[in-house]
């Protein structure tokens, strides 16, 4: 548990020095990419890059995971790694098992250490494919 030096340091820090504009885009588009991840894996079976015109087949008949909690889920994750990395902070994102699930592994693929741990989903449009499809 972080103590209350290092808390006043966090809100110093953030009130201090805002986000630059390039901070803003970099940030954003990776919310933005982890968002897209987690509707994949919730919603699609097949063509991840929608390089062709999205039809029923492409679409899973049973969805797994939720939406509603995702984007939450993913905005945390991004700017509290932010300030992970940019304090040196020794924590820790944790996340309960549900819902939400989606958004986490976005997350983890996005970063590389999903691809680590199961090398068959891999960093490219395949690797996609199989992350999506994994989760029915």
């Amino acid at each position: 548990m972080a103590d209350v030096q290092t808390l006043n340091s966090i809100r110093v820090n953030a009130s201090n020095n805002p986000l630059s504009i390039e901070e803003q885009r970099k940030m954003h588009a990776y919310w933005r990419a982890a968002n897209y991840l987690s509707v994949g894996q919730i919603y699609l079976f097949a063509n991840p890059l929608l390089r062709e015109p999205l039809k029923i087949d492409h679409v899973k008949p049973r969805l797994l995971g939720h939406w509603g909690t995702t984007p939450g889920l993913n905005f945390i994750y991004v700017h509290f790694n932010r300030l992970i990395r940019k304090l040196g902070l020794n924590c820790i994102y944790i996340a309960g098992p549900g819902h939400g699930g989606p958004g986490l592994v976005a997350n983890t693929y996005l970063e590389g250490s999903y691809t680590e741990f199961y090398p068959n989903i891999t960093q490219d449009e395949e690797g996609m494919r199989r992350l999506f499809k994994q989760f029915k």
